[in-house]
């Protein structure tokens, strides 16, 4: 008990907010609520100090942060000891990805190889993956950022070229190629910041000399291509994420052409665990026979 207590009140300290806390635990707001109550009754202290909006700690949270982390990580470790215990005939792994494409031919690999064990994919931004991941909260991120981080190992799945996306009666749909620079004629559908794709668009128009044009914020790919099938504007992604749709036209650069590089990661202390070895067994890059694995510099590249 004292242990889902501790977990809530970490998460609420580490998000700053109380509502924001609730959707990452997937509990609801008066549930978060009552737990961190529950936790300062229980011990006649306060926690947080409330403010509109959010909440900060109090100099007792404060002290309480880096305990409550050890007993994440102590209760995560268990978890996925007792998953990887067995011969894979049983158990389960989780894999936080930006968006399916790249890791799915790797997951049927996967299934086909061990289709007792359970495989859940959660989706969400490059940041949003890789801090999943630091929290315990998945086993395996699919991220487009490059990360330095000794406690990190990685692997090259996909060095994608990224295009534009519009609908078939946009101006500029039966051009052959265009130049980046054109983008900023264009109502630009982008992805939250955090998402690495929005980041690779950004970059590539201020090297183009042009800036982000007005845009519309849409929170998942899936969303962006449907906003484009209604002609609401246009979008640049990873050729490799494009569906195969009429109503979806794609047009390619002519130069400087940014491209997105996709990499699995895992904490490298569980690198040779039976469950992430599995997993790391039967990667397979698209368009090729298997991913390149690597570690993040300094290290050299693994083979």
């Amino acid at each position: 008990m004292l242990g889902d207590l501790l977990i809530t009140f970490y998460e609420v300290a580490r998000q700053g907010s109380i509502t924001t806390a609730a959707r990452q635990l997937r509990l609801s707001q008066p549930t978060v609520t009552g737990r961190i109550r529950q936790l300062e009754e229980l011990y006649g202290v306060e926690l947080f100090y409330r403010r509109s909006g959010r909440v900060d700690l109090s100099d007792v949270g404060v002290a309480l942060m880096p305990l409550a982390e050890q007993i994440l990580q102590q209760e995560s470790n268990a978890d996925f000891l007792l998953r990887n215990a067995g011969n894979l005939r049983v158990g389960n792994l989780r894999i936080g990805a930006t968006g399916p494409y790249y890791i799915l031919r790797s997951v049927a690999a996967f299934r086909q190889r061990y289709p007792a064990v359970e495989v859940s994919i959660e989706i969400g931004n490059s940041r949003q993956m890789i801090e999943a991941l630091y929290e315990y909260r998945i086993d395996a991120a699919v991220s487009s950022h490059a990360l330095d981080d000794d406690r990190l190992f990685r692997v090259t799945l996909a060095a994608d070229p990224m295009v534009l996306v519009v609908h078939p009666v946009h101006p500029l749909a039966r051009r052959p190629l265009v130049e980046v620079a054109e983008l900023a004629t264009c109502h630009l559908l982008v992805r939250e910041q955090g998402s690495m794709t929005r980041e690779a668009t950004e970059a590539a128009l201020a090297a183009a000399g042009a800036h982000l044009p007005p845009h519309t914020v849409i929170g998942s790919r899936e969303a962006i291509c449907e906003a484009i099938r209604h002609n609401l504007g246009a979008s640049v992604m990873p050729a490799g994420e494009v569906p195969r749709d009429p109503a979806l036209a794609v047009v390619q650069f002519a130069s400087n052409a940014p491209v997105i590089d996709e990499y699995l990661y895992c904490l490298r202390s569980r690198r040779d665990t039976r469950l992430l070895g599995a997993l790391l067994d039967c990667l397979v890059a698209p368009g090729a026979a298997s991913a390149r694995c690597e570690a993040p510099p300094p290290a050299p590249i693994l083979n």
